[in-house]
């Protein structure tokens, strides 16, 4: 299957475009371009709606990479919620649709995506596991110091405060082979193999590769704070944010 056109990766804030249908199959749809970001990096996928030009709306459950799809290729499926496969039927390829995402849902995964990367500034500890969902950013830190979480709450709010700006650049594989600390996590590598990894940056603060969708400044994060530290081992804490 042909790569979709990531729009996502262009501008985060696009909640909707026009696009054709590439292909239909049991497991989703595959459109030549979309704004629904797909489930990675720890990060949920999208949920939305596709729409023809008759009006009728499928709605989308969740957004992931196809099963074949070969080391940094990028064909998304669109995987529709249960129950509506009378309706499914009628979206066929070539057809236009208009894609929308559940903005709300997905400015979450953007601000609590982004609030992750700070706690990561904060805590100078390798990471073994991370979530980022609507409800909640999880981040598993190999460690068997103590955490704060008022220390913890109060550094995030500095970073929230200080309105600094988030941004998207590249590295090269050779660079980032180079420079092996900018990898915080030890479970899943940053896509490589295409020449060039995509790195989050928030301004004087944190750098490191990740394919997720951010916020453009920590102001939008806004009120964020430790709901539960965990001890998950002797060398394992889990750190829970929520947002207010």
């Amino acid at each position: 299957m042909i790569p979709t056109d990531t729009l996502f990766h262009q501008n985060a804030y696009l909640q909707d475009c026009m696009a054709r249908i590439a292909h239909v199959s049991d497991d989703g749809l595959v459109l030549e371009r979309t704004v629904f970001y797909p489930r990675g990096g720890g990060q949920a996928g999208d949920s939305g709606w596709l729409t023809l030009d008759d009006g009728t709306r499928l709605h989308i459950a969740d957004t992931r990479k196809a099963a074949a799809d070969a080391p940094g290729a990028n064909t998304l499926l669109h995987v529709p919620a249960e129950g509506q496969e009378d309706l499914k039927i009628l979206f066929r390829p070539g057809e236009q649709v208009h894609a929308r995402i559940d903005w709300e849902r997905r400015y979450r995964h953007m601000r609590l995506h982004t609030a992750a990367h700070m706690l990561c500034a904060i805590l100078p500890y390798g990471v073994n596991g991370c979530s980022i969902t609507a409800g909640y950013a999880r981040l598993d830190f190999v460690t068997d110091e103590p955490l704060s979480r008022d220390g913890i709450d109060a550094a995030l709010a500095r970073l929230v405060e200080a309105q600094l700006a988030v941004s998207v650049d590249t590295m090269s594989d050779e660079a980032l082979r180079a420079n092996p600390e900018l990898v915080r996590t030890m479970r899943v590598q940053p896509p490589m193999g295409t020449g060039q990894v995509r790195l989050v940056r928030i301004e004087n603060t944190d750098l490191q590769p990740c394919g997720g969708t951010h916020v453009l400044n920590t102001r939008e994060v806004g009120l964020v704070h430790v709901s539960k530290i965990e001890k998950k081992s002797a060398r394992a804490r889990r750190v829970v944010l929520t947002l207010d």
